[in-house]
C-alpha cells in the first residue's frame, strides 16, 4: 500500500501544478479589494474568449503600447490567441524594433518579424521616465501575476478612475483612483468610450475595453493556461481510474485471507 499512497501523492502534486489550485503568486498590494469579476479562464475547465483576446490585443497596441511594453510575448504567440500566420505577421509589421549597427555603429531600426518579441515603447528607463512625470511605466507582461487579485485589480484600476472625494487631497499631477493603493496614481485615465474602434461591432465602453484587455494580459502573463487545464483534466481522470484499480486489486487480495 505504500506504493500505492506515493503514486497518490505524486498525482495530487501534479493536478496542483496543472491546475494552479495552489493559486498565482501575488505581490502583496496592499489597496482596495476590487469588484469580482466573472472571467471565462477562472476555474479547472476555464478557457480564454478568442474573440475578447483579440479585441483586448487591438486595446494594447492602440492605448498600452504607447507607454507600456510586452517583452516576453513574441509576434509569433499571437497565432494562439486566434489570429492566422498571415494576420500576425502584418500584426508584426506595424512595429520596428532594434537592429544591427549600421556601418559606423550607429543604432539602426527595422520592422518587426514575427519571432521579435513586443519592443519596449522606450529606449531606456530615464526616457521613459522623463516622458511620464518622473514615473516608470511598468512592463505588462506579468502584471496580472504580479498584482493582488490578479485580473480583478487590473479590470478594476482601468474602471476606478473618478473624482476624488471633497476631503481627500490630492498631489500635483495626480490622478485618484478608487482601487489603487492609496487612491492616487500619476498615470491619466486611459480608457474613454469608443476610444477603439472594434471589427467584429462590439460597442467599445471602458467597462468592455477594461475586460478585453485584462483578458488579453492575463492570457500574456498565462500563455500556457488551457494547456494546464487539459493536463489537469487528465491527471483527475488518471487518479479515477488508479483508485478504481487499487479498489479491484485490493478486493481480490484481502478476500483470500482468513478475518
Amino acid at each position: 500500500m505504500t506504493k500505492f499512497t506515493n503514486v497518490l501523492s505524486a498525482a495530487a502534486v501534479s493536478l496542483a501544478l496543472a491546475t494552479g489550485l495552489g493559486g498565482t503568486a501575488q505581490a502583496a498590494g496592499g489597496g482596495p479589494q476590487p469588484p469580482m469579476h466573472e472571467w471565462s479562464f477562472n476555474g479547472l475547465f476555464g478557457t480564454f474568449d478568442r474573440s475578447a483576446l483579440q479585441r483586448g490585443y487591438r486595446v494594447y497596441k492602440e492605448v498600452c503600447a504607447a507607454c507600456h511594453g510586452l517583452k516576453y510575448i513574441a509576434f509569433r504567440n499571437l497565432v494562439d490567441i486566434g489570429f492566422t500566420e498571415a494576420e500576425a505577421k502584418a500584426l508584426a509589421e506595424e512595429f520596428e524594433v532594434a537592429g544591427d549597427p549600421d556601418e559606423f555603429g550607429d543604432p539602426t531600426t527595422r520592422t518587426a518579424k514575427l519571432s521579435d518579441t513586443f519592443p519596449d515603447p522606450f529606449p531606456n528607463p530615464q526616457a521613459a521616465r522623463a516622458a511620464n512625470g518622473g514615473a516608470l511605466p511598468p512592463d505588462l507582461t506579468l502584471m496580472t501575476k504580479a498584482r493582488e487579485y490578479g485580473p480583478d485589480y487590473l479590470r478594476g484600476l482601468l474602471i476606478g478612475y473618478t473624482d476624488a472625494p471633497a476631503d481627500f487631497e490630492l498631489a500635483p499631477g495626480m490622478n485618484y483612483n478608487a482601487y489603487f493603493s492609496g487612491h492616487q496614481i500619476a498615470m491619466a485615465p486611459p480608457l474613454s468610450d469608443d476610444l477603439v474602434e472594434y471589427g467584429d461591432g462590439t460597442e467599445a465602453t471602458v467597462e468592455q475595453m477594461a475586460e478585453d484587455v485584462t483578458t488579453f494580459l492575463h492570457w500574456a502573463a498565462n500563455p500556457e493556461l488551457e494547456r494546464r487545464h487539459q493536463l489537469g483534466f487528465q491527471v483527475m481522470i488518471f487518479l479515477i481510474l488508479l483508485t478504481g484499480l487499487f479498489w479491484v486489486v485490493k478486493q481480490r487480495v484481502w478476500r483470500k485471507l482468513d478475518h
